[in-house]
């Protein structure tokens, strides 16, 4: 019996510390100056000056409004044109904050084989990827993954619920 127990602890640990960790995502614009993160040179948050801390705050909330998600047209991983000032709004933060970490989330509507919508929501945010990359930023603050269909925005198999699906998502992390 206690071989049984040791055994149901080890198999069960050994389950937990193969979970994924879930990704980080930009603190609340309400959040306070220690879980911003601006402490980028290993002293406490409260070394750092409140101006930089809004400033970040400013930036993230900035980033929001203009849009955490890249959408795309049917088929297609080319980013549209009127997502261009958001990649490099995001580009511009990420360059200012070489701490800062994005994971680009690249997923399809439901349209499409599994196996042929992974490699489209990956095709998208390598695009994401390559455009943060000419405007500066770094490989090692860019990670990406692809969804496919399996993560829907909006459920329905409509054009208006499509349309919502095709899309790259950007997370932030340290």
């Amino acid at each position: 019996m206690r071989a049984l127990q040791l055994m149901l602890i080890v198999v069960t640990t050994a389950a937990l510390m193969g979970c994924p960790k879930k990704p980080q995502t930009l603190p609340d614009s309400s959040s306070t100056p220690t879980d911003s993160g601006a402490n980028t040179s290993g002293t406490s948050g409260s070394d750092i000056s409140s101006s930089a801390l809004s400033a970040e705050q400013r930036e993230i909330e900035q980033l929001r409004q203009l849009g955490m998600v890249i959408l795309f047209d049917y088929d297609r991983a080319d980013i549209r044109p009127e997502y261009v000032n958001v990649v490099a709004a995001h580009a511009k933060f990420l360059n200012g904050n070489a701490n800062r970490k994005v994971r680009l989330e690249g997923h399809s509507d439901e349209r499409g084989s599994r196996e042929y919508n992974i490699g489209l929501g990956e095709r998208r945010a390598q695009a994401v990827r390559r455009a943060l990359m000419l405007q500066g930023v770094t490989e090692a603050q860019i990670t990406t993954v692809s969804y496919g269909e399996e993560r829907p925005a909006v459920q329905g198999s409509d054009e208006a619920a499509y349309s919502k699906n095709r899309r790259v998502e950007l997370g932030y992390g340290r």
